[in-house]
Formats: structure tokens, sequence, C-alpha cells
């Protein structure tokens, strides 16, 4: 039955139902260590987009992260790689990076920030290579900061580098973390996307095939993997396949072209074919000899649902269905389930609109914009005060008033979490002139938290956990709200219902899960989350400056107690050997010295009297055309790698 209410019905039952800082080094001074990047384009801290959720109180379904992988040889791997993220850049917008394998070396550049901003054409020019792995983040394990970003990145044990992305959230990392015992090299990483490639890079081989079919296994949850050494593409999902991982081809490649990504959509982007899914304990090798596959579990299929609700493009297909397809056959469904008597149906865009159009062909009611999504807020930097907040949803939508005055609508969205952003919608539209607003929802209430790579609230923030449908209108101020029945959307599917995950709607998860204080998303930061104004705080001590194009992230920054730092002496850059080594011939820590690297690191610059490993020098004086916070000097790059890289 469809959940609905009106506001004339009668109250229905109320339902019963430690971030550690960034890794030093012994002289005090952060170590960017492997993978480099000082926040550059980007927002240094990770600031949340204004997406679906449009005000800041209220984050709504947070996506998933991006995988992209491609073996090409011939092909300029990295901008592929770069097309198809962008692709994928709904999936996670807080950081983004690539790792570029030539057959020797592995190069990884990832910064804080979206696709458009991390990456430039002298940076892709300079990641030169036949296969690449890419990654867009939006953290469901560990705090959004520069080293939690990915693709994560390792020395295996038994030779060569190992570079991975990670889509999901697996359920049992402490149990892992505790078997893998203290593992170098993470640069500070607390996300189970590092321990996976710690466990990879510590298995005693003698291949990383060998390593991969003994440690995927022992993973709990929710994993679309994409990686590679230097060579060899990899790519691996969990048994219960509970996020989606494709595999296609480039045709017009003779010598072969393989492509693996999170959605379907993005090999269209990049003019690849699709071939197939990767299947549910299924873990795909391409290589030379073209891709070849092997089972490490037996499949027990348990698709997201929520991917065709909200997280996937309207243009991908997962399970042989269309994204779209599904959402306007949901908005059918919904107006047999939920009929009003109105003049008008508009969407809450983007997301909404498919659903919306089905729900004006079932009913008959006129579909139209009401709304005006202004498309160029994207990130934004500067915490609003809370009069702005409380009208927050205006830096996002804005009414058409003449279309709205006078008429009875009905908004179609696709969720309600907390419900803060419905609430301010509502009221906007009455303000337009709306005689009545009767919202439709195409999905099932969200009751229960997801454990497996969406960053939904706790339960307790969930305002249908705790409140029937009725008392959720009220709240809302709608005059009747309705939503699509689960038995509807999983029809809508065309999916069995046994080969779906429903647990955000009916709590009923696939992977058994642990105690709940193992299960947070901060569950390998012992000291708790990294907050803005302490990552903002270390960042100053460090002498680093913050900032995107003139913005600054914390405007208001007498709420920082910090003290003044003093600056030392400006050292002589001058005198530093192109090879990384000291003036006075020693081997800096973790730089390389004549090509010969010290823990297993190369850096892209040189480490002298004060500069930093990315080349950013503590007294904010760039050294041999290196980078300020990954700004170029004179748009040159230190040995031919990126700035804001590193080569192994």
């Amino acid at each position: 039955m469809p959940h609905v209410a009106h506001s004339d019905d009668p109250a229905s039952r109320r339902e019963s139902t430690s971030v550690r800082r960034p890794p030093q080094s012994r002289d005090g001074r952060r170590r960017d260590g492997l993978l480099h990047g000082a926040p550059r384009n980007g927002d240094p801290l990770g600031g949340d987009p204004l997406d679906s959720d449009l005000l800041d109180d209220d984050p709504g379904p947070r996506d998933a992260c991006g995988v992209f992988g491609v073996w090409a040889p011939g092909e300029d791997v990295a901008n592929l790689t770069y097309y198809g993220l962008y692709a994928l850049q709904h999936r996670g917008q807080e950081a983004a990076g690539m790792a570029v394998g030539d057959g020797r070396t592995v190069v990884v550049f990832k910064e804080l920030g979206l696709v458009a901003q991390v990456f430039d054409e002298i940076t892709l020019s300079s990641l030169s290579g036949h296969v690449a792995v890419g990654h867009t983040r939006y953290s469901t394990t560990g705090s959004s900061t520069w080293e939690n970003a990915q693709p994560s990145y390792r020395t295996a044990g038994f030779g060569g580098p190992i570079a991975l992305g990670h889509n999901g959230n697996l359920t049992n990392i402490i149990e892992l973390a505790g078997s893998l015992g203290d593992s170098e090299g993470g640069q500070g990483a607390t996300t189970d996307s590092d321990l996976i490639t710690a466990m990879l890079a510590a298995h005693p081989g003698p291949t990383l095939v060998d390593a991969a079919m003994d440690v995927l296994p022992r993973l709990a949850g929710a994993f679309s993997l994409a990686f590679a050494d230097a060579s060899t593409l990899y790519a691996a999902r969990d048994p219960h396949g509970i996020h989606p991982l494709v595999l296609g081809r480039l045709d017009d490649r003779p010598d072969g072209a393989w492509i693996v990504a999170s959605e379907t959509a993005a090999l269209d982007i990049v003019g690849a074919r699709f071939v197939r899914e990767i299947e549910p304990g299924e873990l795909v090798v391409i290589d030379a000899d073209g891709p070849r596959s092997l089972t490490f579990a037996q499949a027990d299929r348990h698709v997201c649902l929520f991917e065709y609700v909200y997280l996937a493009r309207p243009d991908t297909t997962i399970g042989g269905r269309s994204v779209h397809a599904t959402r306007v056959e949901v908005g059918r469904r919904l107006a047999r389930e939920a009929p009003v008597e109105a003049d008008l149906v508009i969407p809450v865009p983007q997301s909404g609109v498919p659903a919306a159009v089905g729900f004006a062909e079932a009913s008959g009611i006129p579909f139209g914009e009401g709304l005006v999504k202004n498309s160029y807020v994207g990130r934004t930097f500067i915490q609003p005060s809370q009069t702005i907040r409380q009208r927050g949803i205006r830096l996002k939508l804005n009414p058409l008033r003449d279309v709205i005055e006078g008429r009875r609508l009905v908004v179609v969205d696709d969720s309600i979490v907390r419900g803060n952003t419905q609430r301010a919608l509502v009221r906007m539209l009455r303000e337009a002139g709306a005689t009545e607003v009767h919202v439709r929802i195409s999905s099932p209430p969200v009751r229960w938290p997801c454990f497996y790579g969406i960053d939904f609230a706790t339960r307790a923030e969930l305002i249908a956990s705790g409140c029937g449908v009725e008392e959720i209108r009220r709240s809302l101020g709608a005059d009747s709200l309705a939503y699509v029945s689960l038995d509807e959307l999983v029809e809508a599917s065309e999916q069995p219902a046994d080969a779906l995950c429903r647990a955000c709607f009916d709590g009923i998860y696939p992977v058994p899960l642990a105690d709940s204080d193992k299960l947070g998303k901060y569950r390998l930061e012992p000291f708790g989350p990294q907050t803005t104004e302490e990552v903002i705080a270390q960042a100053l001590r460090e002498r680093v400056t913050l900032g995107m194009n003139g913005a600054d992230p914390s405007p208001d920054n007498h709420d920082l107690d910090l003290e003044p730092v003093p600056l030392e002496p400006a050292q002589d850059v001058g005198a530093a050997r192109a090879n990384g080594a000291r003036p006075d011939g020693t081997r800096a820590d973790a730089v390389a010295v004549d090509g010969a690297p010290a823990d297993g690191v190369a850096t892209n610059g040189a480490i002298t009297n004060g500069v930093a490993a990315n080349g950013v020098a503590t007294n904010g004086v760039a050294a041999n055309g290196a980078a300020v916070n990954g700004m170029t000097v004179d748009g040159v790059a230190v040995d031919g790698a990126p700035l804001g890289s590193a080569r192994w």
C-alpha cells in the first residue's frame, strides 16, 4: 500500500520501531609523502556540495563514489580517465584523483575538489602510460581530508606499486585492520579503501592476482574496485554486487582497449561500447592478453535499489534496466497509488524530473517547470550565517511565480531524509502564490541508515524512522504527502525482489552487520573526525595558504583560536639539486636521491632547506618552478611529473 497523508487525515500511529592529524615527519612538518597534493584548486576542507541538499543543515542522500579504469596502449589514458570521472562527478564531489602506469612506474595525482578543479591540461599531459585508475570521492569511511582522497597507493611486498579506487563501504574493517597490524606507507589515510590496498600490498604474493584472490573473499560489505599495478588493470565486485561496475571496450583500437566504470554512462562519454557487467564475486584482469575472469566468491546478488532512485545517472543502465525508464515508471505508479486533484505537476530538479514526467502522464495533470535551478552554485566555501541558511534553498532553486501563483501543485521529489529541504520548499512555493502543495515522493520512506556506501544520516536523524506519514506531512506544511510503496518501486526496476538491497527502506541488510560501535564513518579514526576548523588551523600552522580563486574558506577567521606562527628566515633554495638531494649532500626525508627512492618514495620536486615534498616552500616561496599550494609557477612541472603528484 502507498504511504499517504492528507491535511484532513487523522494523525497516523507513531512508529516505534579518533580523527588523527595528518602524519608528520620527525621534524614536525607534515609529510605529503607518496600521493602528493597540498590542497590546490579544490576545497581544502572537503566542503559538501550544494546538490540535492539545498540547505547546509539538511544532508540528503549523499552519493557513493565513482571508479573508472582504462587499459589502452597507444591511447591518452589520462584524458580518457578525466572524461570518465567527469561523467561520474555526481557520485562524489569531495575529491578526485587518478593513477597512471607506464609498465615501470605509477604516477598518482589526487586533490580535494571537483574533477575540473583538480586536473588541468598541464597535469594531464604529464600523466603518460597505458593503464589508469580514476576516482571521485564522497566520504563514507574516514574524514574528508586530502590523505583519504583516492586512488590509494601502496608498494607491494612482492614487488611493484598498487593504486586502488573503491566505491562502497566495508562492514568488517575493525577486524581486518586488527589482522593487518601496523602498516607503513598509508600517509595517514583512515579509509577502508586504504585498508584494502594495504592488505593487497602486505600479501606474500607472488602476484597481485594471488593477493587479490586471497584478500577479496575476506572483505565484507560493498566494494566495486578498480585497481592497477604498473602494467595491468583489475576490477572486482563484492559477492552481492551492491553497487554497479561495468566493462566496456573501445572498438576503434585494433590492439584492444578496455574500460571499467561505475556506470554505463561513463562508457558512453568516452565512446566505449558496453560489453557486460562485472559479476558479483568476480575479479577481472586486463592486460596484453585481454580480459580474463576469475571467481573469488559465490554470487548472491543484492543490487542497491537506491541506485535506481537517486544515485545513478538517468542515462545509466543497471541490470539491463534503464534508470530513466525506471524513474518514469515509478512516477506513473505513484500517480495511480496516490491520486490528487491539482493543476500542475512540477519536479524538484533534477532528480525529481523523470518521476514527475511519469506522474503527469498517468494522472493527466499537465507537467510544468515551476522551479529554476541555478546550475552554477556548485561548491561553496563560505559558511552562511543563520539568516542566510534559513533562506539557503534559494541558492539552488527559485520559483517561477507566474507559473505557480494561484495553482494547486503536485511537487515530485526522489526522497526525504531529514525533511528540512522539503519544508523550506513548501514554504517557498506558498510564498510564490501556490494555493495547494501536494508532495509526492518516488521512493518509500527512508527509515534505516546505509552501511554499504551511501552516507545517510543516522537512524535518529531520519525523519521517517520516528514519524508516521501524517506527522511528516504536518512537519513539512504540505496539503498532502505520499510515498510510492516498496512493492511498486521494486516492480518498476524490473529486478527480482530478492536480488535487490532494500535495507534503507525495510531494514533487512543482506550483509550481516557488526556491532554498532564498529560501523561508524570514523571508526578508523580514534580521535573522531577532523572538523573544518581543525583542518584550517593545521594548514595555517604549516604555513600553507588555503583557498580557491580568491575565495576564503574561513572568512570569519576570528573564530579560529590560533597563535601567530613566526616565520623563519628564508632559506637558500637556489642550491637545491634537481635530483632531490639537499645542498649538503645528505638525503632528504622521503625524497629520492639520484633516482633511488627513500622509503620507496620519490617526490616530484626537491625537499631542500624548508621546501616541502610537493615543491611548496615553507616560507611561501616556490623553488625551481615547482608549486605553491599546487599552483604552477610559469606552468612548469618538475621532472616531467605533474605538480601535486609522485612518481614511483
